[in-house]
């Protein structure tokens, strides 16, 4: 499972959006966003985080204007979320969060 696309901004850079399994729970997807100067460095930064090898193929699922948004008005440049989100839909989250390690049940 690897759907995604892009969107190139006004200023020649681009927002990647991919949906991926979940690190540690490979049946759970989510839904990562990227801002970067081109699709190459997005992918680099993605892995660059620890993701393994992502590859953009097509434009089959281009990012949402909320969805540029989002990215763009994070500090980092790079969010995610639950994939399949029920309402209320939850908000997206930093990078750090995905990749850490779940918490051990009390």
């Amino acid at each position: 499972m690897s759907d995604g696309g892009f969107v190139r901004l006004p200023d020649g850079s681009v927002v990647v959006a991919l949906t991926l399994p979940r690190p540690g729970a490979p049946a759970q997807a989510v839904r990562v966003l990227v801002h970067a100067a081109n699709r190459p460095r997005a992918l680099t930064r993605l892995r660059n985080f620890g993701l393994p090898a992502v590859y953009l193929r097509g434009n089959a699922s281009p990012p949402t204007p909320d969805e540029i948004s989002a990215v763009l008005h994070h500090p980092e440049g790079v969010v995610w979320r639950p994939a399949r989100t029920a309402p209320p839909c939850t908000g997206w989250r930093p990078m750090a969060r995905l990749l850490r390690p779940p918490a051990e049940a009390a």
